[in-house]
């Protein structure tokens, strides 16, 4: 990476401090670049999700990991939870989505409750596993809340193979009254659903698998109590990266951690942080991590900024940590402070081999929240920090009462914002194709055909506050 003029300022920047010069490109087309880390971690596309209780579950780590991304689980959950997880996740169809069922007799609430589960919007109905209906919002509507969903599902819907191309499927649903096909096994039981968008993505994306074939997941693991012990559990249940996750990365506990951890020889990336500085990063390496999350303070749900003075802008974190990390063959996860698709192409930019979000996706379909409305009718779902004092009260379960108050007097996120679901990117999947098109345009326009190539063509100047107003869209004029 390259400063404009070979001008980098004195002081720190974050990703609004920066832009990026379009440079002399043959890279013909947005599909010809590829968006694969090479850290290690088996990703397609450069997106982690954050091991955020209000985001990383197993419908979010089933879907961002068809997609070829990855989810990290919470660090809170009991090993049994991890394994459930686990399990359920690697037994994904890979293409084909997992459906919500309902049963007949189910009433239409629990229909509505359970449709916004997930972002293709219908349920399926099945009777002794096969499927003999489809239920939508809108057949719920002006209809009695105890009526059964036989008697409003629609049965005039797609049926077909599973293991039928995409492509076939998505001209198979042009004139279908439900955007929604059913795919069933030989023996005509249920095993999945597709989109006509589904399909589109189905030969858009490459899924991210382990050498199994199946979908990757990775869990994260404090430095607290043992660690060791958490740390083999999770690889035995099948996890594919271990994360150390702490709010301050860089000190003697964490890399005692660390160490004991890469003493096992787990056969599994160990991924580390989290820190904002070439000392931090070199240490964690020392100690055993391969991967370095960076970032301090920049999170939508973090206060320790305001509440500490402690951390440093994003960019320049990504960027000092990542020139360090190459000089000892490891790698960098840009971790926090991403708002939009640029965000994430400017942390690649600086050497970030992947990026991890947490609160951008709290408010899509498939993250664990139950979906709510606001006074406006407007849907919404909760998320949280994980320093909140909601995350510390739940964290500290098994302490007594008076330890849980003692710790819930220190807290550094906040405990609930409502993330709103967007009308026209609802589903984590729409969010991915925002992303991910953004970055293969950012590649088009500097000429790089792989995030490498990025890193090292691409040619970064700083703006002020006006520019960076600049290049905001006016919907609605001026």
């Amino acid at each position: 990476m390259k400063f404009l003029n070979g001008h980098r300022p004195a002081y720190d920047l974050t990703y609004d401090d920066v832009f990026i010069v379009p440079n002399r490109s043959d890279v013909a087309s947005r599909f010809d670049v590829d968006l694969s880390a090479a850290d290690g971690s088996g990703t397609t596309i450069p997106v982690v999700v954050a091991n955020m209780t209000a985001v990383a579950g197993r419908r979010m780590a089933e879907t961002v990991g068809r997609r070829g991304g990855i989810v990290v689980l919470p660090q809170d959950l009991p090993i049994t939870a991890v394994q459930q997880t686990v399990d359920f996740v690697k037994s994904r169809d890979l293409v084909v989505d997992t459906p919500v069922v309902l049963a007949p007799d189910d009433a239409v609430s629990d229909a509505l409750a359970l449709i916004s589960k997930r972002a293709h919007g219908a349920a399926v109905v099945t009777f002794e596993g096969r499927p003999i209906g489809l239920v939508t919002e809108s057949c719920c509507e002006g209809v009695d809340r105890f009526a059964r969903v036989r008697d409003v599902a629609i049965t005039d819907f797609v049926n077909a193979p599973v293991g039928t191309e995409p492509r076939k499927v998505f001209d198979l649903l042009e004139h279908s009254p439900v955007d929604l096909a059913v795919l069933t096994g030989a023996d005509g039981m249920l095993a999945g659903v597709l989109t006509r968008t589904g399909a589109i993505r189905a030969g858009i994306y490459t899924p991210a698998v382990d050498a199994q074939g199946r979908l990757r997941i990775a869990a994260a693991v404090g430095i607290n109590g043992d660690v060791v012990a958490k740390a083999q559990a999770l690889v035995e249940v099948g996890v594919d990266l271990v994360v150390v996750d702490t709010a301050h990365g860089h000190q003697v506990k964490a890399l005692e951690a660390i160490k004991a951890i890469a003493s096992l020889d787990i056969g599994v990336p160990l991924v580390a942080g989290n820190v904002v500085s070439a000392d931090g990063t070199r240490d964690l390496i020392s100690a055993g991590a391969s991967i370095v999350k960076v970032g301090v303070g920049p999170g939508a749900m973090c206060t320790t900024r305001m509440m500490t003075g402690v951390g440093r802008p994003q960019f320049s974190a990504v960027l000092e940590c990542a020139s360090a990390a190459a000089q000892l063959g490891a790698h960098v996860w840009a971790d926090g402070g991403v708002r939009h698709p640029r965000d994430v192409a400017l942390a690649l930019a600086a050497g970030a081999s992947n990026v991890m979000i947490g609160s951008w996706f709290a408010g899509t379909y498939e993250s664990p929240g139950d979906l709510m409305r606001d006074r406006d009718n407007r849907p919404y779902k909760e998320s949280y920090g994980m320093a909140s004092k909601r995350a510390v009260v739940a964290r500290a379960v098994a302490d007594s009462a008076f330890e849980r108050a003692r710790k819930a007097l220190f807290e550094e996120g906040i405990s609930t914002s409502q993330m709103g679901l967007d009308p026209a990117r609802g589903g984590v999947e729409d969010l991915l194709d925002h992303i991910t098109s953004g970055v293969r345009s950012t590649c088009t326009y500097v000429g790089a055909s792989t995030l490498a190539d990025l890193h090292e063509r691409v040619v970064v100047g700083v703006q002020s506050a006006a520019g960076f107003a600049e290049g905001h869209p006016l919907p609605f004029g001026w």
